[in-house]
């Protein structure tokens, strides 16, 4: 008889082998990681012990700081005992501005307090002091503001809200319906594209060549050619009739009378612009009026202009959006029940656009 097949032991001692020890090796593992990084005695301390204000100034190096700066090199010695060498304009101005900076300083620190002149403590500034942060933060706050006259965020009107009132939600929809209207008629009302292709039919090759390309009659091309030639004899046989001294004599006279009528005219119409002078004024007065009124008219044109849209920066005109408004069917009277639309990234998008920080630019339409 051969031997019993080895199969699955179903006794103690299979069943201690079978157990799995991953979560106590995981356990020892983060145990381990803690102790050497410390992060195991981090809840039981106090944040006084973790954080801390540095106040400590460093003085011994900002004095080495300031001798290499005061140090003088030989060939700058050299250079200053000659008069005839001029400083670099460069160096002049952060001197200067050096000079400047230590007289300001010395100034206030005087007028403070006089002791505090000497201590090197005083030039330095506390980073977590509350005036100099608000100062900073006050100074950023105006070199970011900006000339447009449209808001970060608009609000809308009332009626495109989840739960609108009647009238306003009507005021709302009739608008947005306007709008769509408007975009229809434009495009019905503007100039027809050119067409791709032309209707009609097609002409054959034989019969090409009995179109008249010039559309003229033959009856008009046709002419007989004796007549042709006597209107081609006519102007030759017409002679040149000979201009007496008589005639010259009185051209010449002609053109004296008209010079003298004509100087007459300009000094009448000069003595009538002398007389008419305070109603030219006046009229020149009145143009300046107009003028003005037009500027004004304009400035205000376009400063409303500004409040609704942006300026001309690119090739591109900024089209609003369309109002968001919903319809009647989709009023629900709760937001749980309002239907979600990603709309956020895009009124961010067109806010920038619209205040100017972003170039307008064509709308993509996906294929």
């Amino acid at each position: 008889m051969g031997k019993k097949a080895k199969g699955s032991r179903k006794g103690k001692k299979a069943w201690r082998a079978n157990i799995s020890t991953e979560d106590i090796d995981e356990y020892f593992e983060k145990t381990t990681k803690d102790a050497l990084s410390g992060a195991a005695a981090l809840p039981s301390l106090e944040s006084d012990s973790l954080f801390y204000v540095d106040k400590s100034k460093d003085i011994p190096i900002k004095r080495k700081i300031e001798k290499k700066r005061e140090k003088v090199l030989h060939y700058e010695s050299i250079l200053q005992r000659n008069p005839f060498v001029q400083v670099v304009p460069s160096s002049v101005s952060k001197k200067s501005k050096e000079k400047k900076r230590t007289e300001v300083l010395n100034e206030n620190s005087k007028s403070n307090d006089v002791s505090k002149v000497d201590d090197p403590d005083s030039m330095h500034l506390d980073l977590w002091d509350e005036k100099d942060l608000a100062g900073e933060a006050n100074a950023k706050a105006r070199k970011r503001s900006t000339t447009s006259l449209i808001p970060a965020v608009e609000v809308e009107p009332p009626g495109c809200s989840f739960n609108p009132p009647f009238e306003a939600h009507q005021d709302s929809l009739a608008r947005a319906v306007a709008d769509e209207m408007q975009k229809i008629y434009k495009k019905e009302l503007g100039p027809q594209p050119v067409p791709l292709t032309v209707p009609g039919e097609i002409v054959a090759e034989e019969d090409k060549y009995f179109l008249d390309a010039d559309g003229e009659n033959e009856n008009d091309t046709e002419e007989d050619p004796e007549h042709a030639s006597d209107d081609l004899a006519a102007p030759l046989k017409s002679k040149t009739k000979r201009v007496t001294r008589v005639k010259l004599n009185r051209r010449a006279r002609h053109k004296e009378q008209l010079k003298t009528q004509a100087e007459a005219k300009k000094l009448e119409n000069l003595s009538k612009e002398i007389d008419s002078l305070p109603d030219i004024m006046e009229e020149i007065a009145k143009e300046d009026e107009e003028k003005q009124r037009r500027h004004c008219r304009r400035v205000i044109a376009r400063q409303e202009r500004l409040k609704s849209a942006p300026p001309r920066l690119g090739k591109h005109k900024f089209e609003p959006a369309p109002v968001q408004v919903l319809l009647t069917e989709e009023i629900s009277g709760s937001l749980r029940k309002l239907k979600g639309c990603c709309t956020l990234a895009r009124d961010r998008f067109k806010s920038f656009e619209k205040r100017g920080l972003l170039v307008p630019r064509a709308k993509n339409s996906r294929r």
